[in-house]
């Protein structure tokens, strides 16, 4: 009986993203909008990426601009989409513990509390 790989063969047509694999800038910014408008991460973000896209907010683009820039919304290439979602998120959260750290070594001017 012949082996049978354990990646999909949807995984395999559309390129799933590696760990450390971004997509196109213009697709990173549209991630990073569309988490700055809900906070969440995926799959629920999913939703807002197809309601902007459906709107057009997101400079006007619709699904057929952001697939011209890589970016679709078919079942088949959802496995490629959640990797980068998730990349960019990860990326993002690791910028802002860097911001975090970097603040938190400023010295800062605080008023100081008697305490009795």
């Amino acid at each position: 009986m012949p082996q049978r790989s354990s990646v999909s063969d949807a995984t395999e047509r559309t390129g799933t993203a590696t760990a450390g694999e971004l997509p196109p800038p213009d697709v990173v910014s549209f991630i990073r909008f569309c988490h700055r408008r809900r906070g969440v991460a995926w799959p629920e973000i999913y939703d807002e990426m197809c309601a902007v896209a459906a709107r057009r907010e997101f400079h006007g683009w619709d699904r057929t601009e952001l697939a011209a820039r890589g970016l679709t919304f078919s079942l088949q290439d959802m496995p490629r989409l959640a990797g980068w979602t998730r990349a960019v998120l990860a990326g993002s959260e690791m910028t802002r513990e860097v911001g975090d750290r970097q603040g938190a070594a400023t010295p800062r001017m605080s008023a100081q509390v008697a305490i009795a």
